[in-house]
């Protein structure tokens, strides 16, 4: 009877300690869902400037954070929301090439996320708008046979500063996320 509570003992303790690990989702992993979307590495623009063909094409935001056009070189793009960007170009078309520069800037393509640890397929995958956690978990296969199902590790670039924290299967995922599928201990 000794051991079998020493045994029920030592079990509840494991449990507690895993409960330990647990880092609820932090602030800036939800209040970024609700925000304008800002531009990183590797989000491909599409710019149509109307009636200049040559000028109107589709751009990808360099590791610099950075876009390149035609007649008027670099354009900061990394944070900046589509809109902001579309300003910049105007503005720097305005500045002694066009009079009245009508200038739409949309996303043509997210930058990919990337899935890792216990997973059928790590690696980098498109991003698709209305992607969740789950779903994400999925595009790579699923999970492994020693998946923790139950803790997903969420990595995201928020204002310049990377987060990390632990989101539930339903949660949007965005461009650009790492997530981490962790190991189960049994």
């Amino acid at each position: 009877m000794r051991i079998f509570r020493l045994i029920n003992a030592m079990a509840g303790l494991l449990l507690l300690a895993a409960c330990g690990n647990y880092m609820p989702a932090k602030y800036a992993l939800h209040t970024d869902l609700v925000s304008p979307y800002r531009l990183d590495t590797g989000d491909q623009l599409r710019i149509i400037v109307f009636g200049q063909s040559d000028l109107s094409n589709t751009y990808t935001v360099d590791k610099a954070g950075m876009i390149s056009m035609p007649l008027i070189g670099q354009v900061p793009a990394r944070s900046r929301t589509p809109v902001e960007v579309e300003t910049a170009i105007a503005a720097k078309l305005r500045a002694g090439y066009l009079r009245r520069p009508d200038v739409s800037v949309e996303v043509d393509r997210y930058r990919p996320i990337f899935v890792m640890g216990e997973v059928q397929a790590s690696g980098q995958y498109a991003y698709v708008a209305g992607q969740t956690v789950q779903t994400a978990i999925a595009t790579a296969g699923g999970f492994s046979p020693r998946a923790n199902q139950y803790t997903v590790k969420v990595t995201r670039s928020y204002n310049g500063r990377i987060e990390t924290g632990m989101l539930k299967m339903t949660d949007p995922v965005m461009p650009g996320d790492t997530i981490y599928v962790g190991q189960r201990f049994f």
